[in-house]
């Protein structure tokens, strides 16, 4: 089948790679806004970088998840500044901010003229600003990405700011930067990765470029996730045969494909159920896909068996049980029992834990039905089957 690859125009991988972001910022700009999340210290190292190459910096911190008053801040000091490139450094919001505020930095207007469903929708023209990314979790894979998911609390809603030039001119992935990350954020990144594996190798849009994306990004989730969650944290950095080194590097790769995975391919029911469900309640992303993977597999199968009995996606679903467990004879049913189990051990609660009720159901599944990752699904899904989904994510 016909596809294409888009992606970050550089993707530097290795321990310690951080080192270069001086020399790599330096060659795109001298004045740089470095997006962070809530504290400073774990970019220290990066910003002593660039000022040993006459990079000077500007620091935005985002508290939380991108609103589109931090979008409209951030680009407001962007051009104060004068900054000439934007880096993002942190988790999936540090660098979504960072995209965002990337390419509205260049373009005229508000944040809202670009934004789909809730915007004008109108297209992004001007280049961006050099974006340079350098994700400090494994998990969401914005680094590869060429879209933003900015939160309206006005409207009780994720929505995306997209466009081809919204990619990174450099994603600099260095795995030493998640060595400490603490259980629980291991847990809901690493989860997130794993749905991004999956999804894409399902989706209606698969294709041969992600299935090895895909394929490969599983087995280093199956083999080391539970790992670096046990991992203790403050791992040395020389000891790099250790497991838990191993692990990390192993959950960065896997990130890295699955933002590569579902860039090119698409995602489904748990990004269209996951995305509408952050803009209503405040949880984790990827707390949101975890508690909703197992749910999403399950009713998915059920669909496929009743209505499309000669789809593509019911085999594709047992090679994922295949690879994830480690055993030829596994099917898809075994998938859905394995990834429960996983997101059972790995401590991640169901939705009630985040606030979310029956009563927010209807709402939910109304958004859910028109969201664009939910066009990937390989199966149409009714409103019930939504509703029931998420009824058992509670």
């Amino acid at each position: 089948m016909p596809f294409e690859l888009a992606t970050a125009g550089r993707v530097i991988f290795g321990a310690g790679r951080l080192r270069d972001a001086g020399e790599i910022v330096g060659s795109l700009g001298k004045n740089a806004l470095v997006v962070i999340g809530r504290t400073g210290d774990r970019a220290r190292p990066l910003l002593d970088h660039l000022c040993e190459r006459g990079v000077e910096a500007s620091v935005y911190a985002v508290p939380g998840e991108p609103e589109i008053d931090m979008i409209r801040e951030g680009t407001a000091l962007a051009r104060s500044e004068g900054c000439d490139c934007v880096i993002g450094f942190g988790g999936g919001s540090a660098l979504d901010t960072a995209k965002a505020i990337a390419i509205l930095a260049t373009n005229t207007g508000d944040v809202l003229d670009y934004l789909e469903i809730i915007g004008r929708g109108k297209q992004l023209t001007e280049p961006a600003l050099p974006f340079i990314a350098i994700p400090t979790t494994a998990g969401t894979g914005s680094e590869v990405t060429a879209n933003s998911v900015v939160i309206s609390p006005k409207d009780r809603v994720k929505v995306s700011l997209r466009s081809p030039l919204m990619l990174a001119k450099v994603a600099l992935v260095d795995p030493e930067l998640t060595y400490d990350l603490p259980p629980g954020v291991t847990a809901t990144t690493g989860l997130d990765a794993l749905t991004q594996l999956i999804e894409p190798f399902v989706c209606r849009w698969a294709n041969p470029l992600t299935d090895g994306l895909c394929r490969e990004g599983m087995v280093r989730v199956a083999r080391s996730l539970r790992i670096a969650y046990a991992s203790v944290r403050e791992i040395s950095a020389w000891e790099t045969a250790a497991p838990e080194v191993v692990a990390r590097q192993d959950m960065a790769v896997a990130s890295l494909f699955g933002g590569l995975a579902l860039a090119n391919a698409g995602l489904g029911a748990v990004h269209g159920i996951a995305g509408p469900l952050g803009g209503m309640i405040t949880a984790p992303h990827g707390a949101l896909c975890a508690a909703l993977l197992p749910k999403v597999v399950s009713a998915n199968l059920r669909a496929l068996r009743t209505r499309d009995r000669q789809n593509e996606a019911i085999a594709r679903y047992d090679t994922v049980a295949r690879i994830l467990i480690g055993n030829s004879d596994a099917t898809a049913d075994d998938a859905v029992e394995w990834l429960q189990t996983l997101v059972d051990d790995l401590d991640i609660p169901g939705l009630a834990a985040y606030g979310m009720t029956v009563g927010h159901i209807p709402e939910l599944i109304e958004k859910a039905a028109r969201a664009g990752s939910m066009k990937g699904n390989p199966v149409e899904l009714t409103l019930e089957e939504l509703a029931q989904i998420i009824e058992a994510a509670l």
